[in-house]
């Protein structure tokens, strides 16, 4: 069974998860600053992969130092430019420092990752930037900014469209069960509650 530590940004960020079945091995989705190397070294995690929901800055501080103690990274194919190049030259621009890093692999919309004991379903939700993604592992939902408890995430940044972030948000209401919803910001929630209220997009 699939255990999820969240670790909490400080500061400006995105929620960082691991996912592990046997406390050891992890997958890492929206590593979002450098301290999720530390996070995991402090619970005797061994950090196996990354995946991306999304290549914006606030999702990806931690990739480097993941990448350099091994860990291999992935996002929906099309994103690679915004992470890599894109949002590194705006964080240094902004004032940020986010060291440069390089994508491993490439996901595709329906495929499924076979990693560290995980069957992973990778479901493109095209919005909040033209590459986003979320992942479906057994009853959790990892939705990075697409879908939030309450609310969506923005589409007035580069690559992001109102229009395809509804579709995605009602392709994630048409999933089967009440999942339960990790967002890329702020708390959880689960499908059932944003179907029926969420306040931005209803199913």
């Amino acid at each position: 069974m699939i255990q999820v530590i969240k670790i909490h940004p400080v500061g400006f960020a995105a929620n960082t998860y691991f996912l592990t079945v046997d406390g050891k091995s992890v997958v890492c989705i929206d590593p979002a600053q450098p301290r999720a190397f530390r996070e995991a070294e402090k619970h005797g995690l061994e950090v196996k992969y990354v995946l991306l929901t999304h290549g914006h800055f606030d999702h990806i501080g931690g990739c480097a130092a993941l990448q350099e103690a091994g860990a291999k990274i992935g996002c929906l194919s099309g994103e690679e430019r915004l992470a890599v190049l894109d949002n590194l030259a705006d964080s240094f621009a902004g004032g940020l420092e986010i060291a440069p890093f390089s994508v491993d692999f490439t996901v595709k919309d329906g495929e499924i990752l076979d990693i560290c004991g995980m069957k992973i379903r990778v479901i493109a939700s095209a919005g909040h930037t033209a590459g986003g993604a979320c992942y479906l592992v057994e009853d959790c939902l990892f939705t990075g900014d697409t879908l939030f408890r309450g609310s969506v995430g923005r589409c007035d940044l580069p690559t992001g469209d109102m229009e395809a972030l509804e579709r995605s948000v009602k392709k994630l209401y048409a999933l089967d069960g009440n999942l339960t919803v990790y967002p890329g910001h702020g708390e959880d929630t689960n499908l059932e509650e944003e179907r029926k209220n969420n306040g931005v997009i209803r199913a």
